[in-house]
C-alpha cells in the first residue's frame, strides 16, 4: 500500500483533531497523553468544569408526568416534613 503524499510526518495511527476546550489542534496518537486535548491546562480547565458542574443537562418534568406537581413528596403522598397526608 501506498502512504498519502501529506501523511508522512504522521504515523497511520495519528490524527490532527480540534481541541474540545480551546480549539487549537491536538495530536490524536498514543503519544499525546492528553488526547483530545491539546495540553495539560485544556485537560484541567476541563476536568474542573466537571468537578463545578458546569455542564448538565437541564431536569424539567414532562407536561404529561403526573408527580410533576408533586415534587416534594415523592409521588407517595408523604409531606417532606414528615406529616400525613390529607385524608
Amino acid at each position: 500500500m501506498k502512504r498519502s503524499e501529506n501523511s508522512e510526518n504522521t504515523s497511520p495511527a495519528e490524527r490532527i483533531v480540534r481541541c474540545p476546550q480551546c480549539g487549537g489542534d491536538s495530536r490524536w496518537s498514543p503519544e499525546n497523553p492528553y488526547r483530545p486535548f491539546c495540553s495539560q491546562r485544556c485537560k484541567l480547565i476541563d476536568l474542573g468544569a466537571w468537578a463545578s458542574e458546569s455542564y448538565r443537562i437541564p431536569a424539567q418534568a414532562p407536561a404529561d408526568d403526573p408527580d410533576a406537581g408533586n415534587a416534594g413528596d415523592g409521588g407517595n403522598g408523604i409531606s417532606p416534613a414528615g406529616g400525613s397526608p390529607a385524608a
